[in-house]
């Protein structure tokens, strides 16, 4: 009896080794990897424009007169499309020309909004509509619904625009 519950032990020993060795060898191997690999080239750097070009906007409202004013704690100037938005509050777009508010991107908006911070030479390949991700996903985190510009690289290159921002 004691001699068979010894096999058993050390053929557990064995595989348990085996398992452990292969996944150490994979630790390794990604971790060289990551050391020798320039982290901008993992993030697509080589395909943004850095920096975008900044744009001058006249005739901008005081965020005071933005239509049903929300009370505004946080305010950032983006450019959509050549046009100045205000983004209020983490949460609204408002013309910063007009003050109304902006219900949304278009599409085509989103395109103008990747041509601005990506390389001109990149070819659009797909564009779709995201309204949830699972939390594997690359975007997860970011504003939801957002627009998936696929790009014809060898990269699988995608840039992800917000609707609301």
């Amino acid at each position: 009896m004691k001699g068979k519950t010894q096999k058993k032990i050390r053929k557990i020993h064995r595989y348990l080794g085996i398992f452990l060795g292969i996944q150490f060898l994979f630790w390794t191997i990604s971790g060289l990897y990551f050391s020798w690999t320039n982290i901008d080239e993992i993030h697509g750097d080589q395909y943004k424009k850095l920096p975008p070009e900044t744009s001058i906007h006249k005739n901008l409202i005081s965020p005071d007169s933005l239509e049903n004013n929300p009370g505004i704690k946080t305010l950032v100037l983006k450019e959509i499309a050549e046009k100045p938005y205000y983004w209020v509050n983490n949460r609204q777009l408002y013309d910063a020309q007009t003050g109304k508010i902006k219900k949304g991107i278009s599409k085509t908006e989103a395109l103008l909004v990747a041509q601005r911070y990506m390389k001109d030479k990149l070819e659009v390949k797909n564009i779709a509509l995201i309204t949830d991700v699972d939390k594997h996903h690359e975007y997860r985190g970011g504003l939801l619904p957002a627009y998936v510009i696929s790009y014809k690289t060898n990269d699988n290159l995608k840039a992800y625009i917000s609707v609301k921002d």
